[in-house]
């Protein structure tokens, strides 16, 4: 169940305009750690859709396979958030 507080922080992402704006807010707001957390499991996702195996996956980022099977799940069956933002960027 979403809170007060995550409503507000959700806002305060749709109000960034630009990626330098994105960079300021989102450093600000994560430590370096969070950030390549957060660009990896983006990556693992993108690999997913282009159907690249595990192994594969596994070898190019460092991450384990647990991790990516986590990240799959939530692709296959989490909330659609990696779908509409994947189909709405191919689209770009």
């Amino acid at each position: 169940m979403e809170s007060k507080e995550e409503n507000e922080l959700f806002r305060a992402i749709l109000a960034l305009k630009t990626i330098q704006e994105c960079k300021q807010f989102l450093y600000d707001l994560c430590t370096p750690a969070e950030i390549q957390e957060f660009s990896t499991r983006w990556l693992i996702a993108r690999l997913l859709v282009k159907k690249k195996p595990y192994r594969k996956i596994a070898d190019e980022t460092g991450v384990s396979t647990t991790t990516i099977s986590r990240v799959a799940r939530y692709l296959n069956y989490g909330n659609n958030g990696y779908k509409i933002l994947l189909n709405r960027l191919k689209k770009i």
